[in-house]
């Protein structure tokens, strides 16, 4: 048996196509943003416990030591210039 489509059957279809995609649309403005939000502050609270562990240890080794280290980027040598070559002075022949 053959079955052949219908007009009502194919509007029936974009219907719910249409409404699914609309429905889905608003839900996603509703709660996108809080997931994201959530997300986020998950990131968040985990980079700040790595950083007070990474923080805490170094304070630890310090502290046993009994002297602080101050490091800055400007503590290094400065980089050397690169040499390309040697420089020639031309003149101009007559």
């Amino acid at each position: 048996m053959i079955q052949t489509a219908s007009f009502t059957g194919f509007i029936r279809i974009l219907f719910y196509i249409l409404a699914s995609y609309y429905i889905f649309k608003f839900l996603a403005k509703l709660f996108l943003p809080l997931v994201v939000k959530k997300v986020v502050e998950k990131a968040g609270q985990s980079f700040q416990e790595q950083q007070q562990r990474a923080q805490g240890g170094a304070w630890n080794q310090t502290q046993s030591k009994d002297e602080v280290i101050y490091t800055t980027k400007n503590d290094k040598n400065p980089r050397e210039t690169k040499k390309v070559g040697e420089y020639v002075d031309y003149e101009e022949i007559d």
